[in-house]
């Protein structure tokens, strides 16, 4: 190989013509992102695995010899350095990077790395891995323009780039930032005109206490958060069928109403399950990793999906809370940053030990689950355990005078009649040939229902059907009890092969000799939610499929003696006696299955007395007592659940997956942090989720400062938030970032006080406004010379234009709602019908928006929403016609429009230029000027004139949207202000944040 020096010293003499008041070269913000994109593809940490003895991700590694005196960095000596020889080589087959990687050097980069080295190759570990340490504020030229610690910093940078701050914004602007920054919703004239008319600081900070304590703050904040956790209304994949996770969101919007520190916050979420005695909202925080998506398809294989879960809990805790794209490690060492293969399946090991399916449910929500009653469910509870207790002490007091039957008083046949849906009494003989027909509508039971089955037969062949009530096929949709080789059978079906439940007992019942059977089912949708008794006792049985996955339900008569579900037809038919079949509409107790199966018991006789023959005041009472019983039990069974994490007893085995594959494990691994960022161990996920938040990690109270501070400015002071590696970028500010990481630990965690400190801050409250040569130097703003001015969010978008309608539904939490959606979108995509809400339920704010992951609501993606197949924490913001297309056709925005027309006619004055100032102002939180106000009423004369003369487009105009119009109003003049009004909610300046 040629001597390096020849190729070093032409850019040696460059160097010497460097002037001396030139930078020090940096390793962390120069070099280290040069070496990241260019070289640690192939020379980064996972080297080893592409047989490349040259590593430059380490220091030791890229000063070690090569063999033959050969370095390739010898600090303090580029011509010395094999690395400036290569990245300078004339030879194309030499120079690096080498043209089949498709990367170039530039001039000015192989300058920067050559500097480097001149000046002695300094080192640094990389930045984000270092712990915060809060940096003095520094003076500036500006002190009395600052404000806190914020404004010392950006001033600082200003002043070495030549700059000066932006003056402040004018104070209605100012707070229509602050308002949407905030809570997501403009602010009403009423509080507009008390901020103008109080100038003081002290205002100021009221209105900023006053926006941070509102629930429309904590919604603003969720919405964000929602993104981050891959929140959706359904499961995603092929069938994207409906789940319900609503209460997790609702645990959420408390947690930041309540300004939970975000410590614990992070703790409750991650491993809320294993803190001692861990409450129910606790344990309803960790649905936090059950939002990602679950495939519920037929056919699939279990394992690799289990395998898929984990992953991405793994990928999504990186990403939230360590700003890591921990998904590059999973087949194989991270390319670029110093995480193992090995490290990304330690971190798997704590996510993988829960009891969940890999085939999730089609529709509802998959277990490990818990109930989460909102707190109208518990207020009916208390009141339903009132009344119980209250029949309670009733049944108590009457208990001795209930008496005990006579002989002959209860018949033999006798059977409980609550909840009886269907009764036989047959007694007949069946040879095998056919069936009875039962009819009966009434015991249509299925997949979400709580039921029991019961016959009475003596059979004399192994095989036959008992009852159904299903399909005549040979493998139905639908339920039945069969006798298969002399055992007892049960089956429920909505695709036989790989789509139901099969259970038998593990013994044959004895031929020619009377028995009993009761099946339960208790609509957990899996095969242990069977129970079979045979003769009054719980049988042992066998699990010969769980796999169901939907609606067995049939609309076929119930038939006793034959039916489908064998596979040999001729096997089909019972042989034998049936006497008697009962459908229950709930779950029988075991005592009452024993009753059942015997009627002659004691207890069997003393529950027919108490319940059908005793006197009327006994009767009543008793029964109250189990009607109350049965009605505790149906409304706990109502109420809405959340998927939760939860760990197995005894945890699986962990391991490397090769190349990612789920079918080929490697060596075996245990639960451990990675080594680039602490050598403390966590052998649990409670561990995992306390050192998130310990001063040991010195990235999650960056990533999470950054966060935030995109929301407020739109780009983080980290631009790359979702990437805080060597393939990031280097902090615009780096000192501010770690004074914010620190003062945010130092708080206790509190998000109201980093926020209110960002917005309190002189930085924040500069104008927007931008000389021409600024948005050439900065057309990023990020130098933080202005205020940002950014569009606005998808869903501040619509909930703004509701609000300033007059139209938003202010309600907090909840279900998800459906509102206005184009037609047959959900029906061309998929077949499902989209039911749209009616009511109030279509102007709830845009964080209730029903969220299908395989088609997300169209006008929020149109204005770059996150789709939520995957965890999402950087903000996109594009500018498109279609957003304006979607602003002036969309029906919610025209309806909007129309309410504000009609705002601006019954609320804005008498005269026509009043009203356009007011709703102008509505919009905009200032009023129009003399050139503004002149083009609006232009356009209002104009649009009376044309609805005046063609009434019908104007009555067509006002049927937009479902909300009722005031009819008091003139048909012209209202079309002609909702169309102004359309225009304003469409102007750049409603959509944009100033």
């Amino acid at each position: 190989m040629p001597h390096p020096s020849r190729f070093a010293l032409p850019l040696l003499a460059a160097l010497c013509a460097v002037t001396p008041a030139t930078a020090q070269v940096r390793f962390n913000r120069d070099v280290r992102p040069i070496l990241s994109d260019r070289c640690y593809a192939c020379h980064g940490p996972d080297a080893k695995n592409k047989n490349i003895p040259l590593r430059l991700d380490s220091f030791a590694d890229a000063t070690a010899d090569l063999g033959k005196g050969r370095r390739a960095i010898v600090p303090g000596s580029p011509a010395a350095s094999t690395l400036v020889a290569r990245i300078q080589s004339p030879n194309k087959a030499l120079r690096m990077p080498p043209l089949s990687t498709g990367h170039a050097l530039k001039p000015a980069e192989i300058e920067t790395l050559t500097r480097w080295i001149a000046e002695g190759a300094k080192w640094e570990k990389h930045w984000s891995y270092l712990p915060p340490e809060r940096p003095a504020p520094p003076r500036t030229a500006f002190a009395g323009r600052e404000r806190n610690a914020i404004d010392n910093f950006v001033f600082a940078r200003l002043e070495r780039e030549s700059l000066s701050p932006a003056p402040e914004a004018d104070r209605a602007r100012l707070l229509r930032r602050l308002s949407l920054d905030l809570t997501g919703l403009p602010p009403t004239p009423a509080e507009i005109d008390a901020f103008l008319a109080d100038p003081s600081e002290a205002a100021y900070t009221r209105t900023v206490d006053r926006l941070l304590a509102s629930p429309a703050h904590a919604e603003t904040l969720a919405s964000r958060w929602l993104d981050a956790a891959r929140y959706a209304d359904t499961n995603g994949y092929q069938t994207d069928g409906e789940r319900s996770m609503w209460r997790w969101r609702d645990w959420v919007l408390n947690a930041f109403q309540s300004n939970m520190p975000f410590d614990q916050f992070t703790i409750e979420q991650l491993a809320g399950d294993q803190l001692p005695n861990a409450t129910l909202p606790q344990r309803s925080a960790t649905g936090f990793h059950r939002n990602h998506r679950g495939n519920g398809e037929g056919g699939i294989v279990q394992e690799e999906y289990l395998a898929e879960y984990a992953a991405d809990r793994v990928e999504t805790t990186a990403m939230v809370w360590l700003g890591t794209t921990m998904g590059c490690a999973r087949c194989h060492n991270h390319k670029y940053d110093p995480f193992s293969q090995k490290e990304f399946y330690q971190l798997y090991s704590y996510f993988s030990n829960i009891p969940e399916r890999g085939r999730y449910f089609k529709f509802g929500n998959t277990p490990p689950l818990v109930p989460a009653p909102t707190p109208d469910d518990e207020a009916k509870l208390t009141a339903v355990d009132a009344r119980l207790a209250a029949a309670e002490q009733r049944w108590n007091a009457l208990r001795g005078r209930a008496g005990e039957p006579a002989a002959g008083a209860i018949p033999a046949a006798w059977s409980t009649s609550r909840g009886r849906l269907f009764h036989a009494a047959l007694n007949r003989k069946f040879d095998g040939t056919k069936f009875h027909d039962a009819g009966s509508n009434a015991a249509l039971v299925g997949y979400f229902d709580r039921f029991t089955l019961a016959a009475r037969f003596t059979a004399t062949s192994p095989n036959g059907a008992i009852v159904t009530r299903a399909k005549l096929e040979q493998e139905p949709t639908g339920w039945g009890i069969e006798l298969v080789e002399g055992k007892l059978r049960v089956y429920l079906s909505s695709r036989w092969l790989d789509d139901a439940l099969h259970v038998e007992t593990a013994a044959p019942v004895t031929l020619n000799q009377p028995h009993h059977v009761t099946v339960t089912y208790d609509a957990s949708r899996v095969a242990s939610g069977i129970l079979i008794y045979v003769d009054g006792k719980l049988a042992p049985t066998k699990t010969i499929l769980d796999e169901l996955n939907q609606e067995f339900r049939a609309k076929e008569p119930i038939r006793i003696g034959g039916g489908g579900g064998l596979r040999e037809p001729a096997k089909s038919y019972f042989q034998g006696t049936i006497d008697e079949v009962w459908v229950y509409g709930r779950l029988l107790e075991a005592p009452e299955v024993a009753q059942l199966a015997n009627p002659s018991l004691p207890e069997a006789r003393r529950s027919a007395w108490l319940e059908d023959f005793a006197a009327p005041e006994v009767r009543e009472a008793y029964r109250a007592v189990l009607d109350l019983r049965e009605e505790r039990a149906k409304l706990v069974r109502s109420f809405p659940t959340v998927m939760v994490m939860h760990d197995n007893p005894t945890p699986p085995k962990a391991h490397v997956l090769l190349r990612g594959a789920y079918d080929k494990p490697g060596p075996e691994v245990t639960p451990a942090l990675p080594a680039a960022l602490t050598t403390n161990p966590a052998p649990s996920r409670l561990a995992l989720a306390r050192w998130m938040v310990s001063r040991d990690n010195p990235l999650t109270a960056r990533v999470i400062v950054n966060r935030y501070w995109q929301m407020i400015f739109g780009t983080g002071l980290v631009k790359t938030v979702e990437d805080f590696g060597s393939q990031g970028e280097w902090p615009s500010h780096p000192e501010l970032l770690d004074w914010l990481a620190v003062e945010f630990m130092d708080s206790g965690w509190d998000v109201r006080h980093l926020l209110k400190t960002i917005v309190t801050s002189s930085t924040y409250r500069q104008s927007s406004r931008v000389a021409p040569e600024l948005v050439q130097r900065d057309p990023e703003n990020r130098l933080l010379a202005r205020g940002s001015r950014t569009r606005l969010p998808a869903e501040i978008v619509r909930d703004q234009a509701l609000a300033i309608a007059g139209l938003l539904d202010r309600r907090v939490g909840g279900p998800s709602v459906k509102p206005y959606q184009p037609d047959g979108l959900w029906k061309e995509l998929s077949g499902m019908d989209y039911k749209q809400d009616h009511g109030a339920d279509l102007y709830r704010r845009s964080l209730y928006t029903f969220w299908r992951r395989t088609s997300p609501p169209p006008a929020m993606m149109n204005f770059d929403a996150a789709g939520r197949e995957v965890c999402s924490v950087r903000s996109s913001r594009t500018n498109t016609p279609l957003q304006a297309l979607n602003l002036m056709n969309d029906v919610q925005f025209l309806e909007a429009a129309r309410f504000l027309g009609q705002r601006m006619v019954r609320e804005g004055g008498a005269t026509a230029q009043d009203r356009l100032r007011f709703g102008f102002r509505l919009a905009t939180a200032r009023f129009p000027n003399e050139r503004e106000l002149g083009i609006l009423a232009q356009a209002l004369a104009h649009h009376r004139d044309r609805y005046a003369s063609d009434a019908a487009a104007a009555e067509k105009l006002l049927a937009q949207g479902e909300g009722k119009r005031d009819a008091s109003l003139a048909a012209a003049d209202h079309a002609a202000f909702m169309t102004v009004a359309s225009m304003i909610l469409n102007l750049d300046e409603v959509v944009t944040k100033e």
